[in-house]
């Protein structure tokens, strides 16, 4: 049976296709449409058959939430009519708890702004266990943050996060407060982001305790599982922690997908989107970055997912002086740091803390690298293991191999606001646009 998962209707729409507990691919329509975070899915993404289809929530649920809050009935516009449709928050749980890395029975824990009415949730045996709900969250408290000191909700979080580094948590806000209604958070921008950031690590530390007691394995969604900062102080709380590379809105058409299987997913890696397929000559590309220091990655299959992962990168030579250059050609504040990917057999020694392969925490720095390296001394570092399936691991090879450096800086492969490059045209209009070499 093909069953296609989807999310759409209200941001970040995206499509996944399962077959036999395989994931056959798994994209973002925004990587079609070019609209960052559209919610409506492209007719290129869709397959031409399919068994079921299930959508990620439950829209009369949501709607009751909807009429409460003051917002209104709002009727979804979907390209796709829904055999089935799962709770918002089982979604989320799902997409982690059906790809898990282990087999003990884990504890899941989903903390976003909002589904139907939950915000958080703790689920044990498939079960929910616990929950806030709405007008209690604090994805909701953090992106009245965002939106507060100048930067996109729903979109920016990530930057409130770094700019947190150049700040002082001084300020006390309460995050059950319903701030998203137009209060304000006082205070210099980054005072309030350190304030808003430590505050939450406080609130999610809490719910991680419940969620403990539950089990010493934990499965973590929903976009605020996108906080490597908290992250890391959760990661030594639990023996295993697996966070799907996805785990936003995005991510739960994979979710709904998984829930309505009910079994394992043959989970291998986030490359799961639209495949270019053309020959890379690594000699090349290693040479290229000695005499220029930066060129584009766009090869092998889109990541699925918020983070390049080296097949759409713009990757630089971390020795070189190179932060504002990047920071140029990306359009981006200048405050903001940029991540190394290093080849595993090195990661602990030019790293202290928890790594992965998908740049889910942050590790203190024992290098001099700037470039690669925030103002606070950390790095979100993608662990680059020899399986991995990217053609960065190879380039990563050669670079060491020429320069005795196993690291290279790691963004990706787009402009402030865009989505990421996906297919041959907009690698070809990057490299002519932004003056870009792209391999």
């Amino acid at each position: 049976m093909k069953i296609l998962g989807i999310s759409e209707g209200y941001h970040d729409a995206a499509v996944c296709i399962i077959e036999d507990c395989n994931i056959i691919y798994a994209s973002h329509a925004e990587r079609y449409s070019k609209n960052k975070n559209d919610s409506k899915l492209s007719s290129d993404q869709i397959p031409a058959d399919y068994d079921k289809v299930v959508f990620y929530e439950k829209g009369l649920l949501k709607n009751t939430r909807r009429i409460y809050s003051g917002q209104g009935w709002k009727s979804a516009k979907l390209t796709l009519k829904h055999n089935i449709s799962f709770n918002h928050h089982w979604s989320h749980a799902a997409a982690a708890y059906y790809t898990r890395p282990f087999l003990e029975e884990p504890v899941c824990v989903v903390i976003d702004a909002i589904g139907e009415w939950d915000t958080a949730t703790i689920w044990y045996n498939k079960k929910k266990v616990w929950s806030m709900k709405y007008p209690e969250s604090l994805g909701l408290f953090y992106s009245a943050a965002t939106q507060s000191i100048g930067l996109k909700p729903n979109e920016d979080e990530y930057i409130t996060m770094g700019m947190s580094a150049f700040g002082s948590p001084i300020h006390k806000y309460d995050p059950l407060i319903n701030y998203h209604k137009g209060g304000k958070f006082v205070g210099e921008e980054p005072d309030v982001a350190a304030s808003v950031q430590s505050i939450l690590e406080i609130e999610i530390l809490k719910i991680m305790k419940k969620a403990r007691k539950y089990s010493a394995h934990l499965c973590y969604g929903g976009g605020v599982a996108l906080n490597c900062l908290a992250n890391s102080k959760i990661r030594p709380m639990f023996n295993n922690m697996w966070i799907m590379p996805n785990p936003g809105d995005a991510g739960s058409s994979l979710g709904a997908a998984a829930a309505y299987l009910d079994k394992p997913l043959n989970w291998i890696d986030p490359y799961l989107g639209y495949n270019i397929e053309r020959p890379i000559n690594v000699k090349e590309v290693v040479k290229y970055l000695i005499d220029n220091s930066y060129c584009g990655i766009a090869n092998g299959r889109a990541e699925f997912g918020p983070r390049a992962l080296g097949n759409r990168s713009l990757i630089a030579d971390p020795r070189a002086d190179i932060k504002n250059t990047i920071n140029k050609i990306k359009k981006r504040q200048t405050f903001r740091p940029f991540a190394p990917a290093i080849l595993s057999e090195f990661a602990n020694e030019y790293f202290d803390g928890p790594m992965n392969e998908y740049m889910q925490f942050v590790a203190k720095a024992k290098h001099d690298y700037d470039s690669v390296s925030h103002v606070d001394g950390t790095a979100r570092v993608q662990v680059v293991k020899p399986d991995c399936k990217s053609i960065l691991r190879l380039i990563l090879e050669e670079w060491y191999e020429e320069t005795g450096c196993p690291m290279l800086l790691n963004t990706s492969l787009n402009i402030k606001g865009m989505p990421m490059v996906n297919d041959e045209s907009d690698a070809h209009k990057f490299q002519s646009i932004y003056n870009v070499r792209v391999f």
